[in-house]
């Protein structure tokens, strides 16, 4: 753990200054797919390219595959990972993976396959020696896809007679039910700040409360509970979706979000700025057009976004990550290979690939490696990115 922890720091300054360990530079020869249509399991050693021994200070080099590879989470039917993902593991070329209800029967299958994971992750083909991100949206009440805690939703928190201590229960009971299973990322907490009852956020009691502040407390006690019991917390669905309307879901279509400025502003990022404080490892940027902040893309996709709002106005250091590649607000933007690019070119670190199909997840490498070699993605933004990823990783414990 002290060696993970040394190591999450190294990366973190040499991301903050601009320099990248070599390991963290593609390797020689390591070109990886040849085209962006390739298939999910090419690896380094399927195209006759083995990866490099290590550099002279003694760290493994990565090669262009397996740097893509880090900025996607991938994802699976079923209650068995297939071959094709534990090659991909094996051989560095995953962040982790994201878990539904479908791939779980019970504690003990989960278990065991989260335990097949990490054996693959721990094989000498991978240079990378941190644990994957193993992760699922475990947010309480109606969302939940394991069973256990928390039970409670983010509105019943809001409205049982002790909200702050029930928030920190429920961020401390998702971290304890979590990793008991193996898994280290929650994504959640929600803090969107819904504005009607019923709403898309309040037919399922996604959200706290209509007072931003109320979110915000409630939002940061979850945060601070789980990340101090060993679950790395992710705050969504940036800038807020609490203007949404019932029928307004990005997972199935395109939304436009007409808020003010001085609202998203005021009332949608105050409780992201107090997850900031609180220190939250990630945060998942929403699929929502704003026009207020970028008239043309989706948040996801929007440099101005990402890059302007999220980096530097709110000052996050921490690892983004996109809502569903797959979504439906993002079907104006081509196949899975150029969403991904678009998020990368947008700031995004982590691509999440949860259509429960691993090919998915190695369209949105292929995509990444293109961008690397075509230069549609600057080396010191994509290695920025891979850097905090794995720093998000050695931090999770010991693989």
């Amino acid at each position: 753990m002290v060696a993970a922890v040394a190591l999450a720091a190294a990366l973190a300054v040499s991301a903050a200054a601009g320099r990248f360990p070599l390991w963290l530079r593609a390797a020689p020869g390591g070109a990886g797919r040849p085209s962006a249509t390739a298939g999910a399991g090419t690896s380094a050693q399927a195209t006759g390219q083995p990866a490099p021994g290590p550099e002279p200070s003694g760290s493994p080099a990565l090669t262009l595959p397996q740097l893509a590879g880090q900025r996607v989470i991938y994802s699976y039917g079923g209650l068995r990972p297939p071959a094709a993902l534990l090659r991909l593991i094996s051989h560095g070329e995953a962040g982790g993976v994201i878990f539904f209800s479908q791939n779980v029967s019970s504690d003990k299958q989960i278990a065991r396959v989260i335990a097949e994971l990490d054996q693959a992750n721990a094989s000498p083909l991978n240079p990378v020696r941190a644990p994957l991100l193993l992760m699922t949206d475990q947010e309480g009440g109606l969302v939940r896809r394991v069973p256990g805690a928390p039970l409670l939703s983010e509105r019943q928190i809001a409205e049982s007679a002790d909200p702050a201590a029930q928030a920190t229960a429920a961020g401390s009971g998702a971290a304890q039910n979590l990793r008991g299973l193996g898994m280290n990322v929650n994504l959640a907490p929600v803090l969107d700040v819904y504005r009607q009852p019923d709403d898309f956020d309040d037919q399922f009691q996604r959200s706290y409360s209509m007072n931003p502040a109320v979110v915000a407390e409630l939002g940061a006690g979850f945060i601070t509970a789980q990340q101090g019991a060993g679950v790395a917390a992710t705050a969504k669905h940036f800038p807020g979706l609490g203007a949404a309307a019932r029928l307004q879901n990005t997972d199935k279509r395109p939304v436009t979000l007409n808020v003010p400025l001085a609202t998203i502003r005021g009332v949608d990022e105050m409780p992201y700025r107090a997850a900031i404080a609180a220190g939250v490892r990630l945060i998942m940027v929403s699929w929502a057009v704003y026009p207020a902040l970028d008239p043309g893309r989706p948040a996801g996709l929007s440099p101005a976004i990402v890059g302007g709002e999220l980096r530097q106005r709110l000052g996050f250091t921490g690892v983004t990550i996109t809502d569903a590649l797959e979504a439906g607000a993002l079907r104006a933007y081509g196949a899975y290979p150029n969403r991904s690019l678009l998020a990368a070119e947008a700031g995004m670190d982590l691509i999440l690939c949860s259509a429960q199909n691993v090919s998915e997840g190695g369209q949105a490498a292929a995509g990444l490696e293109k961008g690397y070699q075509d230069g549609a993605l600057a080396r010191p933004g994509f290695l920025a990115a891979v850097s905090r990823v794995l720093a998000l990783r050695a931090s999770l414990g010991s693989s």
